[in-house]
Formats: C-alpha cells, structure tokens, sequence
C-alpha cells in the first residue's frame, strides 16, 4: 500500500512540478522531457533485465547443485549450534532450520527474488510452532530481522548491474561490512528484546570469528588504505571462485548429475530474471519521470543545504539517497532507483560505488514484512517493523562512512 502510494505520488508531483515550469517559468520542452525520460527508461528497465538473467541463470544453477549435492544440509548442520540459540522455540532440525538457511543463503547471494519462495516455506514452517496464530512470535521475528538486515556475502545482482564496470567486484569488500554490520546490530537488539543470551560459549565462538575476521580486515584496510580496492577484487573473485568449485566437486563427489542440476537451477534463474522486469520497469519510470520533472533534484538540494548548514563537506552521499529511500519498500525499487543513480553519474563514480553498497546492506524490510508475515495471516507483527526499521537505518550510515573510506583512499 504505501509502495503504491509513493509511485502515485512521484507522477503526481512530477506533473505539478511540470506544469509549474511551463506556466511559471515558460519551459516549453519539460513535457517532451518527461516523455522522452519515460521511454528511455522503460528501454533501460529491459536492458537491465538482460544483462541480470546471465548471472541469475548461473548462480541458481550453481545453488542448485549445491542443494543437490548436499552443501546445503553441511551448511545447515554447520549452523544449528548457533541457530539452537537464537531460535530456542525451534527443535533441533526441525524443518523451519533448513528453510531459513536456504533463505539466508540465497540472501547471502544477493539473490533477493530468490530468497523470497524460501522465506515464505521458513515463515510457514515457523507457524506450525507459534502457539498465537495471529501474532508473531519470538522465532518469527528474529528470522524477519535477520532477514530485513539482509547480510550479503556475495552480491550477484550487483556484480551482474556493474558488468559495465573496470571490476564488477571492487564493491564486495565495503557491501559484506556493512551488511554484517546491519545484522549484527538486528540480531543484538532483538535479542535484547527477546532476552536471548548472547555471551554462552556457542554464540561468542560464532558471532566472536565474524567480528575478529571484518574487524581485523576492516583495521587493515584503515591503516593501508591505498590496497582497499587491490584486497576487495582478490578476496571478492577468490571467495566467489572458491564456492563455486567447491559446489561443483561436491556434487562430483556425491556422484549427482552435476550439469542437470545445473541447468534445472538456471531454469528457475531465467524465470526469476522474467519476474523482475514488470518491477524493474515500473520503479525506473516513475523515477526518471521524478527526476525529469526536476522534483528529485529539488528533494537532494534540500538535503544538500541542510547538510552544509550542519557542516557536512563531502556530498557525493546525497546523490545515492534514492536508493537508501527505496530500500525499505521494495527489491525492484532500490534496484532500479541504483540503476537511474548508475546511469546518472556513470559507472565506478563515487555516487555510483555508494549507491551500490546501500544496494547491498539491507533488505527490504516493509516489503518482507506484508509478503511474509501476509502468508500465515499474522496480524500483530509486535516489534518487527521498528526493528528491521533500524537496521536499515544503521546499514545505510554504515554503507556511507565505509564506502568513503575505501573508495576515496584507494
């Protein structure tokens, strides 16, 4: 609903602000203008669509293989020491441990169209243990919250919207801190809530590697800046490289039809990459007609003013703010607002690389919050929606102060 009334809101305000320059100010060509940019983006939305069904066919082929082969379920079993205490209303393997960690796999890709049919089986599997149907339980909201804070450790779509770029995964580095940084600060609060402890010897060993491992990186990068982008590229192409042979022996080893499960996999990736057209589309019209009108760049002037009025230098943040404004509604939005940010100041620019990593740092929390708690017709979402709220708050500064230290130092 709110989604819906935001696009409105963009044409409408789009046409008074028009209509505005031609009475006022006798700018005959605006309405040309709007139409032109409406077309263009219409032909960019399909485009772009391309360019992503390649990488989604790959990629879902590749987790196919690894569901089939069994990476999936070592994996699972990898987590369940963790998830037995975050969770600690969810029996040991019970079906809703499989479910979320398929959903944050596809997640950890990027791969946010994906992830959605796997959310919906994990919601559903975790309804079968609330005891108040129609409120949310303590399980559900920490796996939305989790969810919502979207940590990302391979981004595929963006890698695939950057292919344009001297190196698609110069962005790996900055997006997989600030995500981690995102659900980390979801997993303390709603543990807060939930009083879960987070100090046993299980989830210290966990959560503790993740935190020595980013820190440590992130402190080294702090103080040799210039090899920010050198250490971004090769961990980035080598982590990608190294899941995808170890997908592929396994699957070898566990003697499946490694190819078959390939091209099943990349069947459903062409389907997805279908599905997110209309969205794709839908988003880039009503932003380019917002930008066109002049109404965009009105908003960031604001901001820009306001920003100086409190002694802020750096700008280049204001540019990508599309994105963060998009993020918390939809997927295909904040895809397509990244795609207008990319086509505005071009690719490897400043904007471009912050707009990118806001891309990457969360999910899409109003979004995820009406489509999975809608499934199971749970009306009382209780804290949830401040909660994911938060962390896309938190990922979004978060996206803007790394993204400067390691694009203007590199």
């Amino acid at each position: 609903m709110l989604l819906n009334r935001i696009w409105i809101g963009m044409f409408l305000i789009a046409a008074i602000v028009a209509g505005s320059k031609l009475v006022f100010w006798q700018d005959t060509y605006i309405f040309k203008e709007l139409v032109d940019a409406l077309f263009s983006a219409t032909k960019t939305g399909f485009e772009i669509s391309l360019y992503l069904t390649g990488v989604l066919c790959f990629w879902l082929g590749i987790m196919k293989i690894g569901e089939n082969g069994g990476a999936v379920r070592y994996l699972t079993r990898a987590v369940s020491p963790l998830f037995s205490k975050l969770f600690p209303e969810v029996p040991k393997n019970h079906p809703a441990i499989g479910a979320m960690m398929m959903n944050f796999s596809a997640n950890m890709l990027g791969l946010d169209n994906s992830a959605t049919p796997l959310g919906l089986k994990a919601m559903k599997e975790l309804q079968t243990l609330n005891p108040e149907k129609e409120v949310a339980s303590n399980a559900q909201i920490m796996f939305l919250v989790l969810n919502t804070s979207g940590l990302t450790i391979i981004p595929v779509s963006i890698f695939a919207l950057r292919a344009e770029s001297s190196s698609p995964t110069n962005v790996f580095l900055p997006i997989l801190i600030t995500t981690f940084i995102s659900s980390l600060f979801g997993l303390i609060i709603v543990s807060i809530k939930q009083k879960i402890n987070l100090l046993n010897r299980t989830v210290i060993l966990y959560i503790g590697s993740l935190i020595v491992l980013i820190g440590s990186l992130l402190a080294y990068i702090v103080y040799h800046p210039e090899q920010s982008e050198l250490i971004s590229n090769i961990a980035g192409n080598g982590l990608i490289f190294l899941i995808i042979i170890t997908f592929i022996v396994l699957g070898a080893f566990k003697r499946i039809n490694v190819y078959d499960s390939f091209i099943d996999g990349a069947k459903e990736g062409f389907n997805v990459a279908i599905s997110i057209i209309p969205y794709l589309v839908g988003i880039l019209v009503a932003i380019s007609v917002f930008r066109a009108s002049g109404s965009l760049e009105a908003l960031l002037d604001g901001i820009r003013v306001t920003a100086v009025y409190f002694g802020v230098t750096a700008m280049e943040w204001i540019d990508a703010l599309p994105v963060a404004f998009m993020k918390p509604l939809s997927g295909g939005g904040a895809r397509a607002a990244f795609v207008d940010v990319m086509n505005e100041f071009k690719v490897d620019s400043l904007q471009e690389k912050i707009a990118a990593t806001m891309q990457g740092s969360t999910e899409t929390t109003f979004y995820v919050l009406a489509v999975y708690f809608g499934s199971v017709n749970i009306k009382n979402t209780r804290y949830a929606a401040g909660a994911g709220l938060l962390c896309d708050f938190v990922g979004i500064i978060s996206a803007i102060i790394i993204s400067y230290l390691f694009y203007t130092n590199a």
